[in-house]
């Protein structure tokens, strides 16, 4: 009976919805905009992770001076890397061992879109670079020759600094660099770097014979234990090793725990703004609705199936608005080619926004209870209706 009562209210609120088309629209839009908000300001943090992720390797490891939390601060000898070439667990190929001696320094490069400088990476390998990371691959020209002032970009960084075109020179201090290669790699945080021969990055800054990292490719995740404890007790080292997952984890936790308090101030803020508008939407429909609600109480309906019915209103406009907003972010911002200050190196990390299905969730989510919130008083208040007061109004 109960139930009967629900779906009987619940159908002539639905046949009567297009005669509040006008405050239905305005609810729907005003939380589509909520929605498409933070569904856009969370992919920023989304399409970083997800850069980040994909950079780390499970067999992979990275190795820098002891006390040292990035590649920047680091510095090591050429014969470390020597060392570290020879430790057990490392993979070893027909090329030779996957071991990688790194330089890394920063560049200055205009933006596309604003023309302001902005710190780009530069990132000094030898062939065995390519051994570590083998998700990079040259789509346009071709790579560095050892020996010359080359240089290689990323995708990322090539569609979003100036200056990166195949053919074109680059000056920086008393040097220049021609571009002659453009390379992918799968997505990840390589895609934000410029690459050139290491012999060549280390006079050209004066830095002598050293490094800064080491990368290791390894025989497999479980040989990392072995490889580190090797290293870790070498008493001609002076080393932390960390795991690749580890190491990029922690690049991007500061970002994304903002990027999260960001959203959720945003979402806080504007939802308010939302809820005021369901219900005002929600009490205009009670309102108009008043005289069919005093009819169904007089014929014997409950209180419930009219608060039931009325909260169903209000969460069918949130959900309508939670979809609305979700495909208008994905539509305007997923895969949109930005970049940002990695606060660990002090360079621009370029990545794309990423609407994922774990966002839709999230902002059709937001948008019902959004709707749950604006339509809860309404529906009380419809419950509380006197039947004698409103038949007046026949």
């Amino acid at each position: 009976m109960w139930l009967s009562q629900i779906f009987a209210v619940l159908a002539l609120n639905l046949r009567n919805l297009r005669q509040r088309v006008g405050s239905s629209v305005v609810a729907i839009v005003g939380i589509a905009g909520v929605v498409a908000i933070l569904v856009a300001v969370l992919s920023i943090g989304e399409g970083f992770r997800s850069t980040i992720d994909g950079t780390a390797a499970s067999d992979g490891a990275i190795i820098l001076r002891s006390g040292s939390s990035s590649e920047m601060m680091s510095n090591l000898a050429r014969e470390d890397s020597r060392i570290i070439s020879d430790a057990p667990g490392v993979l070893r190929t027909a090329d030779g061992p996957a071991v990688s001696p790194e330089l890394f320094v920063v560049v200055d490069l205009p933006k596309k879109s604003s023309g302001t400088d902005a710190n780009v990476p530069l990132r000094g390998v030898e062939p065995s670079g390519f051994l570590v990371r083998p998700e990079v691959k040259i789509v346009e020209g071709r790579s560095f020759t050892p020996g010359t002032m080359e240089v290689i970009a990323g995708r990322g960084a090539a569609e979003v600094f100036a200056g990166l075109t195949i053919g074109s020179e680059l000056r920086w201090g008393q040097n220049t660099w021609r571009v002659v290669g453009i390379f992918t790699a799968d997505g990840s945080l390589s895609e934000s770097e410029l690459w050139c021969d290491l012999r060549v990055l280390q006079p050209a800054y004066r830095r002598g014979d050293s490094i800064q990292s080491v990368y290791a490719k390894l025989e497999s995740p479980a040989a990392f234990q072995r490889f580190a404890d090797t290293l870790d007790t070498d008493p001609r080292l002076n080393v932390a090793v960390q795991r690749e997952t580890d190491y990029y984890a922690a690049q991007s936790t500061w970002l994304s725990t903002t990027v999260t308090i960001l959203a959720g101030v945003i979402a806080l803020v504007m939802g308010i703004g939302a809820v005021f508008g369901a219900l005002n939407t929600m009490y205009t429909a009670v309102s108009s609705r008043s005289r069919e609600i005093a009819t169904l109480r007089a014929l014997g309906f409950g209180s419930g199936p009219v608060v039931i019915s009325v909260l169903a209103e209000a969460l069918l406009l949130g959900l309508i608005g939670g979809i609305l907003g979700s495909v208008l972010a994905y539509a305007a911002f997923h895969g949109f080619q930005t970049s940002t200050l990695n606060w660990q190196s002090f360079s621009q990390v370029t990545f794309a926004f990423a609407v994922t299905p774990s966002l839709f969730v999230r902002g059709i989510f937001y948008a019902l209870l959004i709707g749950l919130v604006g339509g809860l008083f309404p529906a009380l208040r419809a419950a509380r209706l006197p039947v004698a007061v409103a038949l007046r109004e026949l």
